[in-house]
């Protein structure tokens, strides 16, 4: 049987979903415009990823609704089917920035305090907080998974000044964000499964989590977690990237 959702899970969402277009595709976008190329190539790569990007929201959207991932307690899944809606998209990801030259110019263009700043969507976690509080998700999962959230995004968007205005310490900083958003994704989604119906199910069985495998909350592990995970390897990239290079200044 479908969990009810609650009225106000599906006004949240209805404002999260385009806030969180608007910056991905704005980022998009924004790399285009700064990006080392031939207009013709900087708008060609920014249009064909903003169709893949697009349509992945739309897949997801559909999917979900059509509660392909759907785990009740009546039929827990014998395979976590949500974890291709989470992992594939990455796979994608990792491969298009590897394997496309133009791709890997545009993110790289992209001012690093925005790609920090994007995350502040991460507030919207405190659903989960909310769900807790009205007893519809396990203390478990709802805790752990909304206050990581919500620091992840207040930190952004400290994190992302610092960075804009050259502070002192502010890769250092950034550094350490990332690993804790990282860090607060990996357990969100390890609670998720240890509180929801199916394999791995040990927690939370008297109140297990129903929520998280229905729409529109499943768009929260097949969209909104891929991403966030997407932003932070591209985050820890550039670090990685610019800091070589100043060794490499420094040595000469």
């Amino acid at each position: 049987m479908k969990p009810q959702i609650p009225e106000y899970v599906l006004l949240l969402e209805s404002i999260l979903r385009p806030l969180v277009m608007t910056i991905a595709l704005g980022l998009i976008w924004l790399g285009a415009a700064r990006m080392p190329a031939s207009a013709k190539s900087r708008y060609t790569t920014a249009g064909v990823l903003s169709v893949v990007f697009i349509g992945w929201e739309v897949v997801a959207q559909n999917l979900g609704a059509a509660n392909t991932y759907l785990a009740t307690i009546e039929t827990p899944p014998a395979v976590p089917t949500i974890l291709f809606g989470l992992l594939i998209p990455l796979a994608v990801a990792a491969i298009g920035l590897w394997q496309s030259e133009s791709i890997a110019r545009l993110v790289s263009a992209i001012p690093l305090h925005w790609v920090v700043a994007a995350q502040v969507y991460r507030l919207g976690g405190g659903i989960f907080l909310m769900l807790w509080a009205d007893g519809r998700l396990p203390w478990q999962f709802a805790l752990p998974a909304g206050i990581g959230d919500v620091a992840t995004g207040l930190v952004a968007i400290v994190v992302s000044i610092m960075l804009a205005q050259g502070a002192p310490g502010a890769r250092r900083a950034t550094f350490a964000w990332c690993l804790f958003g990282i860090a607060d994704l990996v357990v969100a989604i390890t609670m998720g499964a240890m509180t929801s119906p199916g394999q791995v199910h040990v927690l939370a069985l008297d109140t297990p989590n129903l929520l998280m495998t229905a729409y529109p909350l499943v768009m929260v592990p097949t969209f909104a977690v891929p991403l966030a995970l997407m932003l932070h390897g591209l985050v820890l990239l550039r670090l990685r990237r610019e800091t070589a290079s100043t060794v490499r200044l420094v040595a000469a």
